[in-house]
C-alpha cells in the first residue's frame, strides 16, 4: 500500500524533528545534573532514539527512508540549536522549550496514526499510538521538572550554558530584554491619560 502524501511528509518530519529533539535533549541533560530534570531529559532522548530506530523498518516497507537526509538534518539542527541558540537561554527557558520539542513529536505521532488509519493500515497506526502514549509520559515528566524549577527562582534564571561564551550570550539576551522592557514602559506611560 502506498503512503498518502500527508503520511510521507509527516514521517519525514518525524524523522527530522525526532532526531533534532533527541540531540537537543541529550545536550540539555548535562546542564541539569543534580536536578530533577536530568533523568527525564535522558529518558526522553533515549526514547526518541529508540522510536526512530524502530520506525525505520516500518516506513522502509513503503520505500520511505529517513536515515541520511531527514535524520541528518535533524541532528544538525539539534546540534546548532544546542550549541548556538540555547546559549542565550536561562535554564528555565531551555527546559520549557524542551517540553515543546517533546510535545511536537508526540502530537505528530497522533496525527500520523490518524492519517495512516484512513488508508486502512494496521501497523503504522498501532506503532504511532504506542509511541504517542510512551512519549506522553516523557512530556509530563519533563513538564513537571520544568515547573519544579520554579521552586528555585535564582537557579531558574541562571544561564543554561555556564561557559564564558554562554554567559556572554546570556548577557546579550538579558540586555535586549531590558531594552524591550524599558521601551514598553515608556510607550505605556505616553498612552496614559
Amino acid at each position: 500500500m502506498t503512503l498518502h502524501p500527508a503520511e510521507n511528509r509527516g514521517y519525514r518530519e518525524l524523522y527530522l524533528t525526532g532526531r533534532q529533539a533527541e540531540k537537543r535533549l541529550g545536550r540539555l541533560a548535562p546542564a541539569f545534573d543534580g536536578t530533577p530534570a536530568r533523568e527525564p531529559l535522558d529518558k526522553a532522548a533515549d526514547s526518541i532514539a529508540r522510536l526512530l530506530d524502530e520506525l525505520g523498518p516500518l516506513t522502509a516497507r513503503h520505500d520511505l527512508h529517513g536515515r541520511v537526509a531527514a535524520q541528518g538534518s535533524g541532528a544538525t539542527l539539534g546540534t546548532v540549536r544546542g550549541a548556538v541558540l540555547d546559549r542565550f537561554l536561562e535554564r528555565n527557558q531551555a527546559l520549557r522549550l524542551a517540553v515543546d520539542d517533546l510535545e511536537h513529536v508526540t502530537t505528530l505521532l497522533g496525527y500520523l496514526a490518524s492519517v495512516s488509519e484512513t488508508r486502512g493500515d494496521m501497523k503504522l497506526p498501532e506503532f504511532c499510538r504506542s509511541w504517542e502514549r510512551r512519549l506522553r509520559r516523557q512530556v509530563n515528566a519533563v513538564r513537571k521538572a520544568a515547573i519544579e524549577l520554579g521552586g528555585d527562582p535564582d537557579g531558574a534564571v541562571e544561564p543554561l550554558d555556564d561557559s564564558p561564551a554562554g554567559r556572554a550570550a546570556h548577557r546579550v539576551g538579558w540586555s535586549v530584554g531590558t531594552v524591550g522592557e524599558w521601551t514598553d514602559r515608556q510607550l505605556a506611560r505616553r498612552k496614559r491619560p
